[in-house]
């Protein structure tokens, strides 16, 4: 006999698919619901939890839990900015906003960007929306003398963020990227409105001056694992001058 948690969440996954909760529709308040279906707050919560993880639904801080909308897929082309594959313009359906913060390089910032310990940096938080569901997560570090004051002088929310930060760019670039799946942290699991439960894939990306061997950007990006791909495209050259034997 399935317990009373997943009895509350096979419910509610059942008006979810069928159409009786809409999406961005709002859920009654867990103290309702736990009332509603005779059982503790804790229990709800559980319920809800089993719900959340598998991103049926999501929790907006101070307001309540929605139903999640259905979003379109992500996808990571790798080499941005490169020759090969050149970043495409802004999505217009998305909402952008950034945060600039001026910290000091430690820890895994210090490799990232080949600068000593304390060196001065800013720190941008991008946060894409498509309509009021977050959609990716990046934080992206520069070193402040390259910061763009555009950037920097302008929090608002904007769309052009990825034109300014690629003006940094060299015409000749080396970019290099790792990318891993992991849990969120508890802040990136918060921002995206995700499960703690549910992997996202990590990407960091550094890009440093193909003749100066300068860093100018460390980028660390955050795609939600559940509905995000990741393509890498090599092309094969060879040589007309060889014969065959």
């Amino acid at each position: 006999m399935p317990s009373r948690r997943h009895s509350i969440a096979d419910d509610l996954r059942n008006q979810i698919t069928t159409g009786c909760l809409k999406p961005g529709e709002r859920l009654p308040s867990e103290t309702q619901l736990a009332a509603r279906c005779n059982v503790s707050t804790a229990t709800l919560r559980s319920a809800l939890a089993v719900v959340h993880g598998e991103g049926l639904i999501e929790k907006i801080h101070g307001k309540g839990n929605f139903v999640r909308r259905s979003l379109r897929r992500i996808t990571y082309v790798g080499g941005w900015g490169t020759q090969e594959q050149p970043q495409t313009a802004p999505d217009p359906t998305l909402r952008i906003t950034v945060r600039a913060t001026k910290i000091r390089a430690r820890g895994q910032l210090t490799d990232l960007l080949r600068v000593p310990t304390g060196s001065p940096l800013t720190e941008f938080l991008c946060l894409s929306y498509e309509a009021e569901s977050p959609h990716s997560l990046a934080r992206v570090y520069i070193p402040r003398d390259l910061a763009p004051a555009a950037v920097l002088n302008d929090p608002r929310p904007y769309e052009g963020a990825a034109e300014r930060f690629a003006a940094l760019h060299p015409a000749s670039a080396e970019i290099r990227e790792t990318v891993s799946a992991r849990l969120p942290t508890p802040e990136e699991a918060s921002a995206l409105r995700i499960s703690s439960a549910l992997a996202v894939l990590a990407i960091t990306r550094v890009t440093a001056d193909d003749i100066t061997g300068r860093v100018v950007e460390a980028a660390l990006l955050i795609l939600p694992g559940d509905r995000a791909d990741a393509v890498f495209t090599t092309n094969h050259v060879i040589d007309e001058g060889l014969t065959e034997r």
